[in-house]
């Protein structure tokens, strides 16, 4: 199992990064990304401090651990921006809050999160149809959460995925313990929200095909540093 949107006491979450892995591993999952709410105020506090943990415990733990953020109520606009900013500052995921039902969050934000080319759009509501034929176009990742008011769109997500052809993931938008559902609750939602078992298999590999393009970008980064480090 894996989980690519999570939260910490850098945001809303209860959990120190740490014990968050802690559990999650305990649990059975064998990666997870931190992606705090995140925006322009915030970026480089979440970054420099989670990246701290992401970096140095997964030697020392049963689980593979990735920094990222969660855009948050950002103004539509500044999504791009804001999506380059965190790449730069170190993000190996970005992760985008969508329109989903029960916040106010803009209209628009979904769109601009697929034009920004984002890894993931969490909860995107009752995201258009256009939206979702772009999702697919531009290889970003449509969320099937399993975290209470955001699930209520579940299925409307997942029909429009199966219709468009869009890669869909399952994430627990975990903030607290207990949040960590087990692999049968997941199979669960997602069957829920009408995926098919095929479908449900096919949207856990997706997240472990991000995780695979994550790490090689990390493996070619620390080729460059290193080699940086040679030439000095």
């Amino acid at each position: 199992m894996i989980d690519l949107h999570t939260h910490t006491i850098f945001s809303d979450g209860d959990l120190i990064p740490a014990e968050a892995a802690r559990r999650a591993a305990v649990a059975g999952y064998r990666a997870m990304a931190f992606t705090d709410h995140a925006d322009s105020s915030n970026l480089s506090l979440i970054l420099e401090n989670v990246s701290r943990v992401s970096e140095g415990f997964s030697v020392y733990t049963d689980i593979e651990l990735f920094s990222g953020v969660e855009l948050t109520h950002v103004p539509p606009g500044l999504i791009a921006e804001l999506t380059c900013q965190a790449r730069e500052m170190g993000a190996e995921i970005v992760v985008v809050h969508g329109e989903t039902i029960v916040e106010p969050v803009a209209v628009g934000t979904n769109l601009a999160a697929i034009n920004a080319r984002v890894d993931i759009l969490a909860h995107p509501g009752l995201i258009r149809p256009e939206e979702v034929a772009l999702a697919a176009e531009k290889n970003v990742a449509l969320e099937i959460t399993t975290r209470k008011g955001h699930s209520l769109t579940n299925g409307h997500v997942a029909a429009l995925a199966r219709e468009f052809k869009a890669s869909l993931v399952i994430n627990n938008d975990a903030h607290t313990v207990g949040d960590m559902l087990s692999k049968d609750m997941r199979k669960k939602v997602a069957l829920g929200a009408g995926l098919t078992e095929k479908e449900f298999r096919k949207a856990e590999q997706n997240s472990l095909e991000i995780v695979q393009r994550i790490m090689r970008k990390r493996i070619e980064r620390l080729k460059r540093a290193n080699g940086q480090t040679a030439q000095a």
